[in-house]
């Protein structure tokens, strides 16, 4: 198979990768996917640094055999603390979500702006958001929120349910008057609740979508390899850890996304 044609493979600790897969879809009609969700193993944010590297080397491999061209690691908790270690053992390139959002928000605020940044508990205490903003524009105010419950609930299927408001207002309520320039949605389980974290914070505050800036990313370095794959017919392929069923129906509901027959890999 040539090389173009091979897929892009994007990994998720579940469902929450499925935005980026979207936004892909979108912007690269015509490339082949292969998604792998974690779901045995989800939520990632809630686990050990060691545990997300050895989970996220597990899923790597599994998805270099499957022959792809490109892997997108479409977990802000994976990006935050494996990606180093990913790359190490990849003969793909491969590309997180955490540059891509930082990029996105740099765009959106003034130089010495602020920015709230949510994110899982794992990805908020390995600062790699604080760390990026502030090394590409070192007069920024950032403040990073943990939202550990964000992914259980879009995992759940509670988008749109009463609790994902209530849950968002305790989170994010110390910044409805003190509001900041943009907010960062640093996991890709939280666009799904976009509108309820606008709710909350009000239309004057940007909104940075890791999944969206993440697919442009994506496209932008497969051009720059000479790695894109022209058409409109594209295929794919979901492999879930568990619970196919229940993905799929989710995946569906939320989304939109028609999965087909889900596989399992379990490790």
């Amino acid at each position: 198979m040539a090389d173009n044609k091979r897929p892009i493979g994007i990994f998720d600790s579940g469902l929450g990768g499925l935005t980026v897969y979207k936004a892909v879809r979108g912007l690269l009609p015509g490339e082949n996917v292969v998604y792998f969700g974690d779901t045995a193993r989800v939520p990632y944010g809630t686990k050990s640094p060691e545990a997300v590297v050895a989970f996220s080397k597990e899923i790597s491999a599994y998805l270099f055999e499957r022959k792809i061209k490109f892997l997108i690691v479409a977990c802000n908790t994976a990006s935050s603390v494996a990606l180093d270690e990913i790359r190490r053992i990849s003969p793909v390139p491969v590309m997180g979500v955490i540059a891509p959002g930082v990029e996105a928000a740099l765009r959106l605020v003034p130089p010495k702006g602020r920015i709230l940044v949510t994110g899982t508990a794992a990805t908020v205490a390995s600062g790699a958001y604080s760390a990026a903003l502030r090394a590409a524009r070192p007069g920024l105010r950032v403040i990073e929120k943990a939202c550990p419950l964000f992914v259980p609930l879009v995992e759940e299927g509670w988008c749109a349910k009463k609790v994902a408001g209530l849950v968002a207002a305790e989170y994010l309520s110390g910044f409805k008057i003190k509001k900041p320039d943009a907010v960062i949605l640093g996991c890709t389980h939280y666009p799904l609740l976009k509108k309820v974290i606008s709710g909350v914070l009000g239309p004057r505050v940007r909104i940075v979508d890791s999944a969206l800036a993440a697919a442009l990313a994506a496209r932008d370095a497969l051009a720059e390899a000479g790695l894109l794959n022209a058409g409109r017919a594209g295929k794919a392929a979901f492999v879930v850890s568990d619970a196919p069923r229940r993905f799929s129906g989710l995946a569906s509901r939320l989304l939109k996304i028609k999965t087909g027959k889900v596989e399992v890999k379990r490790f």
